[in-house]
């Protein structure tokens, strides 16, 4: 089934996944699982409420209760799933993509991600195979209000930011039933109205033209930062006050400030196998130890829980706290990154200038490469740099990271798309241009097509 992913189930609706299926993915879960109970969300999306019908009737029809939180950000499904003692969650939806799509992020007890390889394959295998059998005892739809509760628990994570001057776009997704209540007056918000055909631009940030709107508003309102979240509130990123956009991985480093000079808490950061050299040696002044691991929630939640790490995050603007059970949330996030600008500002530092002070190195961003033979391409790339240059570390789990003296490169295929990708850095611009010329000639026998 093409819905089925490597971190999730998702796709287009109509088109990758039916209705049927949702019914059959709820009346497997809870076997699968071990639960007696399955924790619901959902998001904002045209078919997010036809979704919860089919997939509460398959849950029911297995007899088991569902718990029904209404709509949520998809970090409030995972903390409430650890808090309240769930062995299985679902949050309906399809993250940053396009409004078409939909999908299901599962969780089993302790919030700890559900991906293909620890147990979405199964639950295909039985969807295709097994015949459904309702239990004569049905269970229940219970609703389950926990707003208040969590907006308690965010508050902790709030600090007088009122010296900043903040323009906060929500891309009519799900941050809009949150951030007033947390941020209050202060930020010039941009699409905080729920609309799931997402009329002003896709809920995706990491793709530059959804973020240009909120580059113009902070440069036309003078503001020191800009905030902007993705469809269903797990990620969130920043624009300096010169309207520039600042690298998710970058952010790791600007958390150090946090947790490890004002809060003194031990433990190793985590961070994905793209994220720059430069958050590693920032963090290394702080005295605190940097964990490499591969990319998504699926394997950075497990590994961050694994490692008892103080906090964690990706290039792709996900962060993780332990104090969030090990789990990603956009909105603490936030919160604590803006306090930390904040109290730079108070020193004369502006945002730009903490991340200059951060950002050491020149990098490619991501580039994606449309290939025909993704593992013979990417042993290509590693066998003819290696020949060349003598490496100073090799990482072989995400892929290949492969690092020299003066420069590195991550090569990856992506486990959502059909893309080989590559993200370089290297000492200064020419020698990154250089470099770069240098592997996509060792690609062009197996390039379909590329795009950054």
């Amino acid at each position: 089934m093409g819905a089925f992913k490597a971190y999730d189930f998702r796709g287009v609706f109509g088109k990758d996944f039916s209705l049927e299926t949702i019914y059959k993915f709820g009346f497997f879960l809870p076997s699968l699982l071990k639960a007696d109970k399955v924790l619901v969300g959902r998001d904002m999306r045209l078919t997010s409420e036809d979704m919860f019908d089919a997939l509460s009737r398959g849950i029911t029809d297995a007899g088991c209760d569902v718990y029904d939180m209404g709509l949520t950000t998809t970090p409030m499904v995972y903390y409430f799933t650890a808090k309240h003692g769930f062995d299985a969650s679902v949050m309906i939806t399809a993250s940053h993509n396009p409004k078409e799509y939909n999908g299901l992020k599962v969780s089993k007890t302790d919030a700890l991600p559900v991906g293909y390889d620890t147990g979405l394959a199964e639950l295909e295998r039985r969807i295709q195979n097994e015949e459904i059998s309702p239990k004569s005892v049905k269970g229940r739809i219970v609703d389950y209000p926990v707003r208040q509760e969590y907006l308690e628990f965010q508050k902790r994570y709030h600090f007088n930011t009122d010296n900043l001057k903040l323009v906060m776009d929500c891309s009519n997704g799900m941050a809009s039933i949150l951030v007033k209540e947390i941020f209050g007056k202060n930020p010039i918000y941009l699409y905080d109205d729920l609309d799931g055909n997402f009329p002003n631009h896709e809920a995706n940030p990491l793709d530059y033209k959804n973020v240009e709107d909120l580059q113009r508003e902070v440069v036309n309102k003078n503001a020191d930062l800009g905030v902007i979240f993705d469809g269903d509130a797990d990620r969130v990123m920043f624009v300096d006050e010169k309207g520039s956009f600042i690298s998710p991985d970058l952010i790791i480093a600007v958390l150090g400030h946090y947790f490890a000079e004002e809060k003194n808490v031990p433990g190793l950061v985590l961070q994905d196998i793209r994220t720059s050299k430069s958050v590693e040696e920032y963090l290394g002044k702080m005295n605190r130890e940097v964990f490499i691991w591969r990319v998504g929630r699926a394997y950075a939640a497990l590994k961050l829980r694994e490692i008892d790490g103080a906090f964690g995050g990706e290039y792709a603007g996900h962060y993780y706290f332990r104090d969030f059970f090990y789990s990603d949330s956009a909105m603490m996030a936030a919160q604590i990154v803006i306090h930390i600008f904040s109290e730079m500002k108070k020193k004369g530092i502006s945002v730009s200038q903490l991340m200059a002070k951060i950002r050491r190195y020149a990098n490619s961003g991501e580039i994606n490469f449309t290939i025909r033979d993704k593992a013979a391409a990417m042993e290509a790339v590693k066998e003819k740099t290696v020949s060349a240059e003598t490496p100073v570390r090799i990482l072989d789990f995400d892929g290949y990271r492969v690092e020299f003296k003066d420069w590195w490169y991550n090569i990856r295929p992506s486990n959502t798309e059909p893309y080989l990708r590559l993200l370089m850095e290297a000492s200064d611009e020419v020698m990154l241009a250089e470099k770069r010329l240098l592997i996509e000639d060792i690609l062009k026998p197996f390039i379909v097509s590329s795009e950054k």
